[in-house]
């Protein structure tokens, strides 16, 4: 990402995330997000391989969007309540990496997402599980990569596409061209996240060869 990652030294005890608030609001915002992702992947599920109903689309849709909002409120709120807690940590970047991810998964299952464009949701998809592997042994190294401006952009042009696309025959049906306009926005947001991945992986790159195992 755009800042460097750079090596810190423990914080103090002051500024650790709080134990304490493990059922506060943010943290419940952010255990909601959790319970939305089968709920979407089961409202999809029911609408494509149970034949339920173009109609659970708009459910789908409603559960998502009502979960991508939570995305921006936790974080929000735990900053300005002074609520950030080391549980809240962990789990925000896990909620909004498994509900693109399972949307993606479904949204190809049923064939929204299909042919060249299935290449987007692979470049999503693998960039998301690689960073996640890289954060988790720059974290054993007490090295910290702050989230650049463009990584948000990145994050929140993915949700955008995925819920453009959620609505799939159901969108189409009102609005011609929707799907089309989802699948661009899709690759939009690959690009973005070929850039963002690189950027990571450059700044957390000399840790990996100074790693002495």
């Amino acid at each position: 990402m755009s800042d460097a990652a750079t090596r810190s030294d423990a914080p103090p005890a002051t500024e650790r995330p709080s134990r304490g608030h493990a059922l506060s609001l943010p943290n419940i915002l952010t255990y909601s997000r959790c319970v939305a992702v089968p709920l979407v992947a089961a409202s999809l599920f029911w609408s494509d391989i149970l034949a339920g109903g173009v109609w659970l689309r708009w459910v789908a849709l409603f559960i998502y969007v009502a979960a991508a909002i939570t995305d921006f409120f936790d974080g929000y709120l735990a900053r300005a309540w002074s609520q950030q807690s080391a549980i809240g940590r962990m789990l925000d970047p896990i909620a909004d990496k498994l509900l693109v991810s399972t949307c993606l998964l479904m949204l190809a299952s049923d064939g929204t997402i299909r042919g060249w464009s299935l290449w987007a949701a692979i470049v999503i998809l693998c960039r998301e599980i690689l960073v996640s592997g890289l954060r988790e042994f720059l974290a054993e190294l007490r090295v910290s990569v702050p989230v650049s401006r463009l990584a948000k952009w990145k994050t929140t042009l993915q949700l955008i596409a995925v819920g453009v696309l959620i609505t799939g025959t159901a969108g189409e049906a009102v609005l011609p061209g929707v799907n089309l306009v989802g699948l661009t926005l899709l690759w939009i947001s690959a690009v973005l996240t070929l850039y963002t991945g690189y950027d990571y992986f450059r700044a957390g790159a000399r840790h990996l060869v100074e790693d002495k195992r």
